[in-house]
């Protein structure tokens, strides 16, 4: 399977970079994964609600210009379907065995997800109601992915 994270913005915490590789590393055996970043649209201090819309949209249209057209599009949204891990390698699963081994799953920046955006996705998932940072949601991906991997494989986790 291949899968991809399409994310706005960089990881600045080192300790979110160590727990990310950490986990790219322990999916190598179990699928190709890749992560793509694309830079933050740059505001004004005190950004109106037309600069925030047009900063979404040229994000969106940067994020979408990286899905592969054959790719299963699921964007991370704050107004999402929430899963449990089980569900979520349910679904993971579910997409291999219809064929589809190619998933792309984006991250918005500060501001979310353009209408466009969110228009093209296949799937909307949540984390939670609570809110997040794009970086803390980019770790927590990468781990349920692993996670989901495992799950499917029947293998102990951390236990």
């Amino acid at each position: 399977m291949h899968i991809t994270i399409i994310a706005v913005g960089k990881i600045k915490e080192k300790y979110l970079t160590a727990g990310i590789d950490e986990f790219r590393k322990r999916l190598g055996p179990y699928c190709r994964l890749e992560i793509i970043e694309i830079d933050e649209e740059r505001m004004p201090n005190a950004p109106s609600a037309a600069d925030k819309a047009k900063a979404l949209e040229r994000e969106g249209e940067r994020l979408l210009k990286q899905v592969r057209s054959a790719s299963h599009l699921i964007v991370l949204d704050v107004a999402g379907r929430q899963v449990s891990s089980e569900e979520f390698a349910g679904k993971l699963a579910g997409l291999g065995v219809d064929g589809q081994s190619d998933v792309t799953f984006v991250i918005g920046g500060a501001f979310g997800l353009s209408p466009a955006l969110i228009a093209a996705a296949k799937e909307r998932l949540s984390f939670s109601k609570m809110t997040f940072t794009h970086q803390m949601v980019r770790f927590f991906l990468v781990e349920q992915i692993y996670r989901a991997f495992k799950i499917n494989r029947g293998e102990p986790y951390h236990w």
